[in-house]
This record gives C-alpha cells, structure tokens and sequence, in this order.
C-alpha cells in the first residue's frame, strides 16, 4: 500500500541564526528536508520546517512527536516558537515557512495566530491537510490573518520520503508478525 502523501511537511527546538544570503524558496526547501531527515535518523516521520525572515533563516525544527511522545511536538510548531524565541516577538509577520508537509488543523492554527506572512510546502496531506487537501484554513476570510500558501515545492521529493519511509515502518511491523517468513 502506498503512503498518502502526495507533493506537498519538524525539529528539535533551536533558533539557528545563519548570515544573511540571497536564496530562492527551493534553497529552503532543502533545508527543511535536510531536517525531516534528522527526524527520521531518530526514528521519527520525515518532516522538515524551517522558518526565514528577509533572508536570514531563524528557526529549523523537525518532528519530534515520537521522539519525545507528546502530540504537540510537530515541525511547524516547534518551529514557530523558535522563531517566537529567536525574536523576541510572536508575531511573525515578515517571516516565510517553508514544511516537508501540509500543515495540520493544529500547525495551521498556530500559523495564522503567529502572523507568518507566507507558507510553502512540499507534499499535499489528503488525510489531515488543512491548506486546499483536507480544508483550507489558511485562506478563510473569516480568520484575521491569511498568508499567501504555495503547494508542491519540492512536492515529489517530499512526498518520496513520507512514502519510503512509512513503507519501511510497515515492512518491519509485518516482519515483526511474521519472525519466520
């Protein structure tokens, strides 16, 4: 059975100041999928999220929700507060996300009450995406804040990942059944 994830996606909590460059999206990009890989490294799912204002990238986190066994501990989450930390303000006003994954009903929420001006993801989420898969929270009128979303950077590259590697997790659940086979 394939993954769910489709193009269109977490990190331990660390402000990590890099000078600032000139970079396109998929330079980004790369950086949160740089990040879904130390989640999975650690056993954990693969998504990445970086947060940038200007051009001086100021929070990387990756999921850590099995790592740690707290619900709350999503990438984009994680990132946001340290964002939060790393300037002193909640409010993210100037600031781009970039995520391995479409955001959650929970990551999305903390995405408009953060401010963050603009989203980028890679894989799409059909089963919990709430930016266009599942329901778009991000483009409600009826919230006071709605950034500008762009789906599928570096959508089949992330989405690849999800797919291999919630295809391992399942081929060693069966080997685990099935000892002798």
């Amino acid at each position: 059975m394939d993954s769910p994830f489709t193009p269109a996606c977490a990190a331990p909590l660390r402000p990590r100041i890099m000078p600032r460059m000139e970079h396109d999206h998929e330079h980004y990009m790369r950086l949160a999928i740089a990040a879904a890989r130390e989640a999975e490294a650690l056993g954990d799912i693969p998504i990445g999220c970086v947060i940038a204002i200007d051009d001086t990238v100021i929070a990387t986190a990756f999921n850590r929700r099995e790592i740690d066994q707290d619900p709350l501990a999503h990438a984009e989450m994680l990132a946001i507060h340290a964002a939060a930390k790393a300037t002193g303000s909640w409010r993210l006003e100037r600031a781009r996300l970039y995520v391995t994954l479409e955001p959650c009903p929970m990551c999305a929420g903390a995405i408009i009450l953060s401010r963050i001006e603009e989203v980028y993801f890679g894989a799409s989420d059909p089963k919990a995406g709430c930016c266009g898969s599942l329901m778009d929270l991000l483009s409600d009128t009826r919230f006071n804040h709605q950034p500008q979303v762009q789906a599928g950077l570096l959508g089949e590259e992330c989405g690849a990942m999800l797919t291999a590697f919630f295809r391992s997790v399942r081929a060693r659940k069966k080997a685990d059944r099935n000892p002798e086979a």
